[in-house]
């Protein structure tokens, strides 16, 4: 890796050197890239959250039957405060895009 810079062929242009942004011409950015909303960052932790319930659901439906109830009402405690969060998410507007 670090040999490929200095082998590597060097023929620049101005098409090479754009930003790419799906086949549509860049729009003008700031030096540093330019300010990315927040809405994206939030959806992303959303996401995240979201789908971390179904890591840990995963094994309680795997191992369900050797737990016993035990497992049941931990269960049902586990998507009960998950789906309080996400209607808490909801109510605040965190699902809507602008």
């Amino acid at each position: 890796m670090a040999i490929a810079p200095l082998t590597g062929p060097k023929r620049y242009n101005r098409a090479k050197m754009d930003a790419y942004e799906c086949g549509i011409e860049p729009s003008p950015q700031a030096s540093g890239g330019g300010r990315v909303p927040i809405k994206y960052f939030l959806t992303a932790m959303l996401f995240i959250i979201f789908d971390v319930e179904s890591v840990f659901l995963y094994p309680f439906a795997v191992a369900f039957k050797q737990l016993g109830l035990f497992a049941l009402v931990e269960m049902i405690l586990f998507i009960l405060t998950v789906f309080i969060a996400y209607a808490y998410v909801w109510r605040r507007g965190g699902l809507d895009w602008d």
